[in-house]
C-alpha cells in the first residue's frame, strides 16, 4: 500500500481560496497512491481561532467540493484533513473528511478532544461523540485529530471497531514536538497498528508548527518522517503486517480492562 502524507504550511498572506487551489493541485500530483492524508484545519490554521467563525463551512461546502474532485481526479482515497464545519443546527466542529477514489464522501469525523483548556478550540467548537473507521480495500482506517493523540482510550476504541491503520491529522505546536513523535510511536506500538500522522509546517497565528509528519509500523519503527518545512512524505507499507504482528505477539488478547468486568479473585 502506498500513502502520501502532505505536510503544508498555512501562510497568513495566502487566501483560503488560493490555499485550496494549491492543496488540490498537490493531491492531484499523488495519482498512483492508495491513500493521501492532509493536516488539521489547513484552510485556516489550527491556532487561528479568530478565523474559525469567519471561514467555517457547511459540511458540503467549497472545501468538500474541491477535495471530492481532487480525490476523483487522482483516483485516491483522500483523508482531506479537517475543516471548521458550521452545523446549521448547532456549534462549529473540527471535522475531518474522507473521500473515496470516486469522489464520494466515505466518512466524516468530528474531533472528540478539543484543545485549549477552556479557551480557543475548547470553547469555540463542539465536541464530537462518535468513533469513526473507514474500510479501504487494503486496510481499515481509524480516524483521529491532533489532541486526540494524547488519549489512548480513543485508539483502543478504534481498534475494537476494527482499525488496523490509525490516521492522525494535526496542527501540532513546535514547542511540544518531542511529544508528537513519542505519542505517535506509543499509539502504534500499544495498538499493534500502522500510524500515519500528518502535521502542518510554518506558523499559525504566531504559533510555530512542529511539522515532522510521521509514519510508524506496528512495532513502533519509524518508516518515514518529514522535516520542519513543507514536504510530501511518501511511504509504502504492507497492511498485512498488522495481523502478522498481532499473531506473533498477541498482547491485545491479554487485555484485562475495558472489555468486560475484571475477573473475581
Amino acid at each position: 500500500m502506498r500513502a502520501s502524507v502532505i505536510q503544508i504550511a498555512v501562510n497568513e498572506d495566502e487566501s483560503v481560496e488560493a490555499r485550496r487551489r494549491r492543496v488540490t493541485a498537490l493531491v492531484r500530483e499523488q495519482a498512483g497512491a492508495d491513500l493521501v492524508v492532509l493536516p488539521e484545519l489547513w484552510t485556516t490554521g489550527a491556532f487561528a481561532y479568530e478565523e474559525f467563525g469567519r471561514e467555517a463551512e457547511p459540511l458540503e461546502g467549497p472545501t468538500y467540493e474541491a477535495m471530492a474532485k481532487a480525490a476523483s481526479d487522482a483516483g485516491v482515497w483522500l483523508h482531506a484533513g479537517s475543516i471548521p464545519e458550521r452545523d446549521p443546527d448547532g456549534p462549529l466542529y473540527n471535522t475531518s473528511l474522507v473521500f473515496s477514489p470516486s469522489g464520494d464522501l466515505a466518512a466524516a469525523y468530528r474531533k472528540i478532544h478539543r484543545f485549549g483548556f477552556d479557551k480557543g478550540e475548547a470553547v469555540l467548537m463542539g465536541a464530537g461523540a462518535e468513533l469513526v473507521t473507514v474500510r479501504l480495500p487494503e486496510t481499515t482506517l481509524g480516524l483521529s485529530t491532533c489532541y486526540d493523540l494524547r488519549f489512548p482510550e480513543l485508539y483502543r476504541g478504534l481498534v475494537d471497531a476494527g482499525a488496523e491503520t490509525l490516521v492522525v491529522s494535526a496542527g501540532w505546536p513546535e514547542r511540544r514536538r518531542s511529544h508528537w513523535t513519542l505519542l505517535a510511536q506509543a499509539r502504534a506500538v500499544e495498538n499493534q497498528s500502522f500510524l500515519l500522522a500528518c502535521a502542518t509546517a510554518g506558523t499559525h497565528a504566531g504559533v510555530p508548527q512542529a511539522g515532522h509528519s510521521i509514519v510508524v509500523d506496528p512495532w513502533g519503527e519509524v518508516l518515514a518522517q518529514a522535516g520542519a518545512g513543507e514536504e510530501v512524505l511518501t511511504v509504502e507499507f504492507d497492511p498485512g503486517k498488522v495481523a502478522a504482528t498481532r499473531e506473533q505477539f498477541p498482547a491485545l488478547k491479554d487485555r484485562m480492562l475495558g472489555l468486560q468486568p475484571p475477573p473475581r479473585l
